[in-house]
């Protein structure tokens, strides 16, 4: 009820008379009964009274601070770093009494009280304060932004990945008391490196090391890992390690749990559910834990104090996350390893070529195990190519070359055996048997399937290919081009049908297996634990991971190669791994010699010659082609950059699932990259940035998508 409401001299009796003694109880109210429109004639807080507020608005030309006045009703909550709820979108023009009236209820921060303000015009007030939970510190402002800028997005976006949703019920309930810090671990099996004892130490007596982890196969590396945030927790600080799903935060959490008992760290994933997530938040921003392990969204985590952030595996495209901005991981935890002057851990039983960089630049230093240690942890690895695969009776007669199909009977004696294959499901994609020419529809140029082993069909327009031919050789035999995991498993399951077939894929993926022998199949990052390890592992179809168009193919397929491998025994107890691919190739090569660092450090070699990430910074700029030549024109790009393209794009196919950034089915989208040296990666995302906050003021409705350091650039 506005406050200028007037009250009759003469009110009727009974029901007017009564009526007017409600408004006039209502108006002596010191808060309102109800959300008010405005706080029009409310008194203002008697110091800063001016709050300036982050609007939850995530396009880039409202990507600025707005000042609000603060009631004096809610001067007490009205705290830097609590949620408010504020009107926005009113235009000047709609002041009343001093004060600006109207817009949108919207979510927003208080980011700081003021005294004064900058702005000329009527300020509105405050609608009110969601809660007095202060969210946002001070460091994770200074963080969020870094991010916005790093990656040419909004504070508000960044914010919305950084923060959770509010749950009412988690925030009324106190954290518990933070406990003493733990004694100080031994190093464990960290010993098995050259520097890994003297990490552990540096963590334990207030060091910040930065380190690139090549680990070993085998199952420790959850308990290293656990290590490392125990020695850390020892000298009085926080860690943060993020991994890439919730199979691996349980392993990490297991670790912590039995190293440092219950009550010394939280987990953040998606699993725990929104209530337990944000309770176990909390307890993180109020200093109870110090210590937290999850996945992506985890890596904003509000650790007090923090001595250490950690990432495993960062090839793992789970790290970069697929709202706007786009941040990756390892990223965003070099930016505060920074910021905050504390340690940094990168470890896989990979390498990736953004890794190698990090120890090239010294920014860096290695954590590798000698080769001796190496060769007593990997196991035995050996090879099918083509030529094999050509003379070999068995692999053409039916899918198991002789030598896998040994490998895995030797292996069934003594324990489970991995069959890792690159796609679930049944038979996704046909070619030609004899030059491998991909089978597609004369009528579309679709590409041809048999699904269930029915005749084929075409998977674009559906129609049917009884006639078919290759026609760049003119045979009419066709084989899977990438054979699934259903497809797989029957195969398996005629050959050795004797012994259980399980599988792991997208749909049903398993967290473990039993030690006793049975054949698990499994697509890549989906491969279960084995009890005791896996006596045996199949690498099949390599040349279909090694193909892919990417400039990432090789370094992405030896990295899910050697996770499925390191699942496997040590050579010492009989662990063979057998990869069906090309021996001459470079990824092939580093597995059987079991050397993920030289492989990255020549694929870093190559990309510093030819100009390619992560060398160079790279943006994508992708949408409609008249979008993007008008966008790219616009911008006031650095005299260094070079556009490369604009290119089209490859056609959302009808009835699939549509991937982030795959352009909506029916429309024709172009690429194009721009590409600059190293030094000038923030003055290309600054310029992006401007010009897509000016293309949004001018009212530009067609969609134009930025993504800095883009994990797939063909």
């Amino acid at each position: 009820m506005s406050s200028d409401d007037k009250q009759p001299e003469k009110p009727a009796a009974g029901g007017p008379e009564q009526l007017a003694l409600i408004r006039e109880a209502v108006r002596k109210a010191k808060v309102p009964k109800a959300k008010p429109r405005t706080w029009r004639g409310a008194a203002l807080a008697k110091e800063l009274p001016v709050a300036r507020v982050m609007v939850n608005k995530g396009v880039l030309h409202l990507d600025q601070y707005f000042d609000y006045a603060v009631p004096e009703e809610l001067d007490a909550d009205a705290q830097p770093g609590v949620r408010v709820r504020v009107r926005f979108g009113a235009g000047g023009h709609r002041v009343r009494e001093g004060r600006r009236e109207g817009g949108g209820l919207i979510d927003g921060f208080l980011i700081e009280r003021r005294a004064e303000t900058d702005y000329g015009g009527a300020l509105a007030a405050l609608a009110y304060v969601v809660s007095p939970e202060p969210v946002l510190s001070p460091e994770m402002l200074a963080l969020a932004r870094a991010v916005a800028d790093r990656y040419a997005g909004s504070l508000a976006d960044v914010l919305q990945l950084a923060i959770p949703p509010r749950n009412g019920r988690a925030e009324s309930k106190p954290s518990p008391e933070p406990l003493p810090p733990p004694a100080a671990p031994d190093a464990g099996s960290w010993g098995r490196y050259g520097r890994g004892a003297a990490f552990v130490e540096a963590l334990a007596t207030g060091g910040a090391p930065r380190a690139v982890w090549t680990a070993l196969p085998g199952p420790q590396w959850p308990d290293e890992l656990a290590r490392a945030v125990a020695a850390t927790l020892a000298s009085g600080r926080g860690a943060l390690v993020v991994v890439p799903d919730g199979r691996r935060a349980a392993r990490v959490d297991a670790a912590l749990t039995a190293l440092l008992g219950e009550g010394r760290h939280a987990v953040l994933t998606a699993e725990s559910g929104p209530e337990k997530r944000y309770r176990q938040w909390l307890a993180v921003r109020r200093g109870s834990v110090r210590a937290v392990v999850g996945t992506r969204a985890a890596m904003f985590a509000p650790v007090q104090d923090l001595g250490l952030v950690a990432v495993w595996d960062d090839g793992d495209s789970s790290h970069s996350d697929e709202n706007a901005p786009f941040p990756h991981v390892r990223e965003v935890l070099e930016l505060r390893a920074t910021h905050d002057k504390c340690g940094f851990l990168l470890g896989s039983t990979s390498c990736t070529v953004e890794a190698a960089q990090l120890v090239e630049s010294g920014w860096a230093l290695p954590l590798i195990a000698d080769r001796e240690q190496v060769r007593s942890a990997a196991p035995l690895v050996r090879t099918i190519g083509d030529g094999e695969l050509a003379r070999d009776e068995a692999a053409r007669a039916a899918r198991l070359p002789s030598l896998a199909w040994q490998t895995v009977r030797d292996g069934l004696k003594s324990g489970p055996v991995l069959v890792q294959v690159p796609r679930r499901g049944y038979v996704p994609r046909l070619a030609c048997e004899r030059c491998r020419t991909p089978a597609r529809c004369r009528h579309c140029s679709g590409p041809l399937e048999a699904p269930d082993q029915r005749d084929l069909t075409c998977g674009w327009c559906g129609r049917g290919a009884v006639d078919w031919h290759c026609v760049a050789c003119g045979s009419t035999r066709l084989r899977a081009q990438i054979v699934g995991a259903r497809r797989t498993a029957e195969e398996l399951g005629r050959a050795f049908p004797a012994v259980q077939v399980r599988t792991s894929g997208r749909d049903h993926v398993l967290d473990t297996v039993p030690g006793r022998p049975a054949l698990v199949v499994s697509t890549p990052g989906a491969e279960p634990v084995a009890d005791g390890g896996y006596a045996a592992a199949l690498l099949l179809d390599g040349w279909a991971m090694v193909g892919r168009p990417d400039l990432r193919a090789g370094e992405d397929a030896l990295r899910r190669w050697m996770d499925a491998a390191s699942l496997v025994r040590g050579q010492g107890e009989g662990g063979t791994v057998v990869i069906v691919a090309e021996p001459t190739l470079r990824s092939v090569q580093a597995l059987v010699r079991w050397d993920p660092v030289g492989h990255a450090q020549r694929e870093l070699g190559e990309r510093a010659q030819l100009g390619f990430p992560p060398v160079s910074r790279m943006a994508s700029v992708s949408g409609p082609a008249e979008a993007i030549a008008a966008f790219v024109a616009s911008a006031e790009l650095p005299g260094d950059a070079e556009l490369l393209g604009p290119v089209p794009l490859r056609a959302t196919d009808p009835g699939r699932p549509r991937r982030p950034g795959d352009p909506p089915v029916g429309e024709v989208w172009e690429r194009a990259l721009l590409r600059v040296p190293p030094g000038s990666g923030a003055a290309l995302a600054a310029a992006l940035k401007s010009a897509q906050a000016a293309r949004l003021a001018r009212g530009g409705t067609e969609p134009v998508r930025i993504r800095i350091d883009p994990p797939d650039i063909g």
